[in-house]
């Protein structure tokens, strides 16, 4: 019998080196022997020369249950009992004098041909080692081999012994596939795929062959959750194996359409409803596209389980690239992204990961995690856009506007942190800043230019500081320590947060009204419009949405008559806005005719940059400084 050469064993055998550290034991006092002399060749040349001296010893050795053999320090066999020729399918007297390393398979990798040679060198205490053995009659079995020195033995000799394993190994096989698969789904689990991906990323995986590339399609069901909810586990399992069923379907065909070396994708179940595909050198993204477009359409047909009839659908994020410098958790935080995205887009789709898309979500995510400290770092600057009268074109009041100065990105706009400060709860502290910032500029300017009408600040205001913080205390506490007025300060909120208020909200809103504070609702005529409503809330000013004057400018830049429908509605809006005691600020105002026609239909006030770019406080200085404390189109301009 000799050592089967049918290639590695595969990875279910592989859960045990072949040669442990703990086996191969050095002598003691033989850490640099020198080279053993030559040892005479026995008188009895004759193979059977009994290896015992004593006769009871060579009784034991023969009746022995255990595999045995003794080797001499050529490494040829003396003598080897019926139990290992049983064991190898030969016969005592022609094992004798044969090669024990071709025997029993040691000469097949070199650090076990090593140890083997140090221990009939007399350098090595031990060697013990499996080896897959081919018998003769054609099956394969997994010995224990066990190379110990005879004990006392002058000739050197050493005692080869071989143990059966194969019933051991083949339970380890089964009890490996027990952990390495999904019970429900019988599927590779998390643990094996991770296993797969992380050898199908290294070096010598594909550098040797294939394309070099690596795709993997991450996919779990819609409204699975759902089912499992109203139908029970029971239905819902059959369910997931119903789906493991098609997308193995869906891998095989697609490794029949394929000519590399890797073959059939892998499919695995990571838990709950995910499920994923492996493609080991993938040729590129329209392969897993069209790997997507067939998991969709399979997973789409309907289900008849047990007399249930279901249908469900899938979204799949797919990640396609090369292998060199990807790391597994980087090809799943990728793959889990785009399935985030896929989700977002709408469900029942597969989305192709973009890496420009990612690189937004990062800088969000960055942005987000030094939002907060920024504002002890004192990051943030206001730029203020005036209020300008419409009749006088006299700057009655400005807006403060809030820019993040961002050691990374740059000048940030509020567009692109508002929204996370809102989420994370950090537009309390940024709010409270800008509004003490705010009015402190403003008294400031009243200070500086006694002999000029002072003009109002306007602060944009969050929901959320009106829940979070004691709105009504904050402002009462900056006005009492900047000395403004009450009436100087404007509190800006979106329509829709306005029309909504109820409880804390209103009761807060009416206080600041009490208080002096203008109230102001931003971008009206976008929300719910709730004229009825309006009524009974503490605001003062309405600024009309910049998309009514943009129809405006588009109108005149068409070279179309103006549609007296646009003219109409604003009219209205501004005639109703007056009688119930508010004034109008038009948003967006950036050409002259605009301005005309708004003057015409009655906005009280206009913003735009038609009078100005949101610029530094000094720039608002120099403008109040002005011998006719006036704006003219272009002049507040950067």
């Amino acid at each position: 019998m000799s050592g089967t050469s049918e290639g590695p064993a595969p990875a279910t055998d592989l859960d045990r080196p072949v040669v442990t550290e703990s086996e191969i034991v050095t002598s003691p006092g033989t850490e640099s022997p020198s080279p053993p002399s030559p040892v005479s060749a026995p008188a009895d040349p004759s193979p059977m020369a009994a290896p015992v001296s004593a006769p009871p010893y060579r009784s034991v050795f023969t009746a022995a249950p255990l595999a045995m053999a003794v080797v001499d320090r050529e490494g040829m066999v003396v003598s080897a009992n019926g139990t290992l020729a049983a064991l190898l399918g030969s016969d005592p007297e022609t094992l004798a004098g044969a090669v024990a390393a071709d025997l029993v398979d040691l000469s097949s990798d070199a650090r076990t041909w090593h140890a083997y040679r140090e221990v009939l060198r007399g350098r090595q205490a031990k060697l013990r080692c499996a080896r897959r053995l081919k018998h003769p009659e054609g099956h394969s079995l997994w010995v224990q081999v066990t190379v110990t020195p005879l004990p006392d033995d002058a000739d050197g000799a050493v005692l080869l012994s071989v143990a059966d394993i194969s019933a051991r190994r083949e339970l380890q096989a089964r009890l490996r596939h027990l952990q390495m698969h999904d019970p429900v789904t019988r599927l590779p689990n998390r643990t094996l795929f991770f296993e797969r991906l992380t050898a199908a990323l290294e070096a010598e995986s594909y550098e040797q062959s294939g394309t070099g590339r690596i795709g993997l399609c991450y996919l779990d069901l819609d409204g699975f959750k759902a089912i499992n909810d109203t139908l029970g586990h029971r239905v819902g399992d059959r369910l997931l194996a119903a789906v493991a069923e098609r997308l193995t379907r869906c891998a095989e065909e697609a490794g029949r359409a394929r000519a590399t070396r890797a073959g059939t994708p892998l499919v695995a179940r990571l838990g709950g409803d995910e499920f994923a595909l492996l493609v080991e050198d993938s040729t590129g993204t329209e392969q897993l596209a069209d790997l997507a477009e067939s998991l969709l359409a399979a997973i789409q047909e309907p289900y008849d389980l047990s007399g249930q009839r279901l249908s469900v659908s899938a979204s799949i994020g797919v990640v396609e690239r090369h292998a060199a410098g990807t790391t597994p958790t980087a090809l799943m935080q990728a793959a889990d992204t785009t399935l985030y995205w896929a989700k977002a887009d709408g469900k029942a789709r597969w989305t192709l990961f973009d890496p420009e898309r990612n690189a937004h979500r990062m800088t969000r995510q960055a942005l987000a995690s030094t939002l907060r400290p920024a504002i002890d770092r004192g990051e943030f600057a206001l730029e203020y856009q005036p209020l300008v009268g419409m009749e006088d074109d006299r700057v009655h009041g400005v807006e403060a506007l809030i820019r993040w100065n961002h050691p990374q990105f740059g000048t940030l706009t509020p567009n692109r942190f508002i929204g996370l400060a809102e989420e994370d709860g950090s537009i309390v502290p940024l709010g409270r800043w800008v509004l003490r910032t705010a009015c402190r500029q403003a008294r400031r300017w009243q200070v500086e230019h006694p002999d000029e009408p002072p003009i109002f600040v306007s602060v944009n205001v969050a929901v959320r500081q009106v829940w979070d913080s004691d709105l009504v205390a904050d402002v009462a506490e900056t006005l009492a320590e900047t000395g403004l007025a009450p009436h100087l300060l404007q509190l800006e909120l979106t329509e829709s947060a306005v029309m909504g208020s109820a409880g804390r909200p209103l009761q807060a809103l009416k206080a600041l009204s009490d208080m002096g504070v203008r109230i102001a609702i931003d971008d009206f005529g976008t929300g719910y419009s709730n004229l009825a409503y309006l009524s009974r809330l503490p605001v003062s000013v309405l600024k009309l949405d910049g998309s009514f004057v943009r129809g405006f400018q588009y109108e005149e830049r068409a070279a179309t008559p103006p549609n007296p429908a646009d003219e109409v509605i604003v009219e209205a809006m501004v005639q109703l806005a007056h009688r119930l005691g508010l004034t109008v600020t038009a948003e967006c105002v950036e050409t002259s005719a605009q301005a005309t026609r708004l003057r015409r239909i009655g906005c009280d006030t206009g913003q735009g940059w038609l009078y100005s770019r949101p610029v530094p406080p000094d720039r608002i200085s120099e403008l109040l400084g002005s011998p006719e404390a006036g704006v003219q189109a272009g002049v507040g301009n950067p």
